[in-house]
């Protein structure tokens, strides 16, 4: 008897164990602030042996991006496997959080209310409406996964590295001076669009520095899977949250800035479901929005049905479904205080990127990003006359479009886009974006004023419900990527609608044009005394831009009439750029703003002239 019961127990234990084996545990490690261009694993640069160990054992993406070159946008997408603009949290950071469809759960929540215990060490930076209990579970402080009340309990774990972010090169020029980097400044390969000076090659050294540490780190992690014997039943993703922390990487939607490292160690008793051996690479294109329909895959579960992404690994998922994979989409829009609007796509070899504002530098002002020397030495030397055509790039204004061969051209400064032969690529690719930004219903359309005001109480179905007008405000914007003689009537008609945000893309592609859109003067005067603040911004600024008028005293005005921190910081934006790049003079102390608080405070601050110190909480005094 006592045998029979012996056999028993031990054949429960056994069903136990294959029951919490049929459900692998996932822990995603991530660095803060890194593309592929830093590690020697892709190439060049820092050695790192513990994510190199984990290649060996694992499964290393060749085309891994994140959608966003941004922390809180990367990470939203990443969390709610949605596109950023199709939901409403494409600015960093927020002004508001936007609210996500009824119903739909980031897949964290959907794993915990499935049985997984779901941890997350520091970073929770969301642009979205949420409840943190239902997201992660909470223990004490760094347990993770040893914080489960049951050992058998399936986990996943998200732990972030912020020793490689970019505060780590905020370093004054004592250190530059005094403190040697492990990496030789004089071995590292810089960009071509980079100056090559002392500054760059130690900044530069010391960023491969942080790699190694962000390396150890990481190391130390998986040996605490292993001292819990739990390694094997465990998937490992390493990757960076988006680009790299150099100048033309974070912020930016091109190859630098959206890249990624991306590396999943395949455990020995869940090899069964990924039909790739380990230690092999894949040239399959996945990005954020799949990671997560990835990890459900891997649990059995299924993702959301409005999730934007897809699963890459798992049963049914072939090794040749995944090479087939082609294409990525990404998306850059306001970083801290500094607007853009850049949409980014990548199909094989090719990049096609539409600046939909791209009388804007990318140097434009940003005053978290200058307190690097790299940058600050960079926009000295363009305004001293000392760099060449190709580093010169980064301070001028772009085109509308720009097409490159990331095979031949991994850094993106020969754009294509001009290029007889490679017409039929370009003609490809303009119609794919454009299908995209239709598909997704892309809410940057709107100005973030109004997307806050009118989108974020569900920005999938605002978006869906306007849809028709969003077309038309694309259709609008495209007229950039014509000749201007063909784009004119129909951009003279839009700044004449009656709806105002086809007054406000008119107005934007005409700045896009630029000096060919002069014959659009007369009809840009007109809505100087637009009831719509943000036509009357856009106008003044095309005016401004193209030298027609001084744009600032009705800049003034609206600054002074706007009642939300969105439309202060569009005006400030635009002030920002006519100051700086078209030399017009602007009188804070004229400033009497109702709104003074968020983001506006750095603009107020860099206009008074000390981009370091906050500004003063009365904007009326003067300098």
């Amino acid at each position: 008897m006592r045998k029979l019961i012996f056999s028993l127990c031990a054949l429960l234990a056994l069903v136990s164990s294959a029951e919490a084996a049929k459900r692998p545990n996932v822990v995603f490690l991530v660095s803060e602030d890194n593309s592929i261009h830093y590690l020697k694993l892709y190439g060049y640069g820092a050695s790192t042996p513990n994510i190199e160990a984990l290649a060996k054992d694992g499964l290393t993406f060749n085309h891994a991006f994140s959608n966003s070159p941004v922390c809180s946008v990367a990470r939203s997408t990443l969390a709610t496997a949605m596109l950023a603009p199709r939901g409403g949290f494409q600015y960093h950071r927020k002004s508001a959080m936007a609210k996500l469809p009824p119903g739909y759960k980031p897949w964290s929540a959907m794993l915990r209310a499935n049985g997984y215990f779901a941890t997350n060490q520091r970073k929770t930076d969301y642009n979205f409406v949420h409840n943190m209990k239902e997201l992660w579970d909470k223990g004490p402080a760094n347990a993770a996964w040893r914080a489960r009340p049951n050992k058998d309990t399936p986990f996943f774990h998200m732990q972030s590295f912020a020793q490689s972010h970019e505060s780590s090169l905020h370093f004054p020029q004592r250190v530059l001076d005094n403190e040697k980097t492990q990496n030789d400044p004089a071995k590292v390969k810089l960009a071509p669009y980079f100056p090559d000076t002392p500054t760059f090659r130690y900044t530069h050294a010391r960023y491969l520095d942080r790699m190694q540490v962000i390396d150890q780190q990481v190391g130390g992690v998986v040996k605490k899977l292993e001292e819990d014997g739990l390694l094997e039943d465990t998937f490992i993703f390493y990757f960076g949250d988006h680009g790299g922390v150099l100048p033309r990487g974070k912020g930016y939607a091109c190859e630098s800035g959206l890249h990624v490292p991306l590396v999943v160690r395949i455990p020995a008793n869940f090899k069964h479901l990924v039909d790739h051996e380990r230690g092999t690479r894949t040239d399959g294109f996945v990005s954020f929005i799949d990671f997560g329909p990835t990890v459900l895959h891997l649990a059995g579960l299924k993702a959301n049905p409005l999730s934007d992404g897809k699963p890459f690994l798992g049963e049914g998922i072939s090794a040749k479904d995944l090479s087939g994979r082609d294409e990525t989409f990404g998306y850059a829009d306001r970083f801290d205080e500094k607007y853009d609007l850049v949409r980014f796509m990548r199909k094989g070899k090719y990049t096609y990127i539409r600046n939909l504002q791209g009388f804007y530098p990318d140097a434009l002002q940003n005053n978290y990003r200058y307190k690097m020397l790299a940058y600050t030495e960079w926009r000295e030397l363009f305004k001293a006359g000392k760099l060449n055509a190709v580093q010169s790039q980064f301070h001028q204004r772009r085109p509308a479009e720009q097409l490159f061969d990331v095979e031949a051209d991994p850094h993106e400064v020969k754009n294509l886009a001009n290029n007889p032969k490679h017409a039929k690529v370009l003609g490809q690719m303009r119609e794919a974006m454009k299908e995209k930004l239709r598909a997704v219903n892309d809410l940057s359309f709107y100005p973030e004023s109004h997307m806050v005001k009118a989108a974020l109480g569900n920005g999938v179905a605002y978006g869906k419900k306007h849809a028709e007008e969003i077309n038309r405000l694309a259709d609008i914007s495209d007229l950039a990527v014509v000749p201007f003689a063909e784009a004119k009537s129909s951009l003279a008609k839009a700044m004449a609608s009656d709806n105002p945000w086809e007054r406000y893309w008119g107005c934007i592609t005409a700045a896009v044009h630029g000096e060919a859109a002069k014959a659009l003067v007369p009809d840009a005067k007109n809505l100087l005394g637009d009831k719509n603040l943000m036509v009357r911004m856009r106008a003044a600024e095309f005016l401004g831009s193209i030298k027609a008028m001084d744009p600032m005293p009705a800049l003034l005005s609206v600054l002074n009439n706007a009642t939300t921190e969105q439309e202060l910081m569009l005006a400030f934006n635009a002030v920002v750029y006519l100051r700086d790049y078209k030399g017009y003079r602007f009188d804070s102390s004229k400033l009497d703003l109702k709104f003074k608080g968020g983001e506006v405070v750095r603009r107020t601050s860099y206009l008074e002239g000390d981009p370091r110190r906050p500004a003063r909480k009365n904007s009326k005094n003067k300098k």
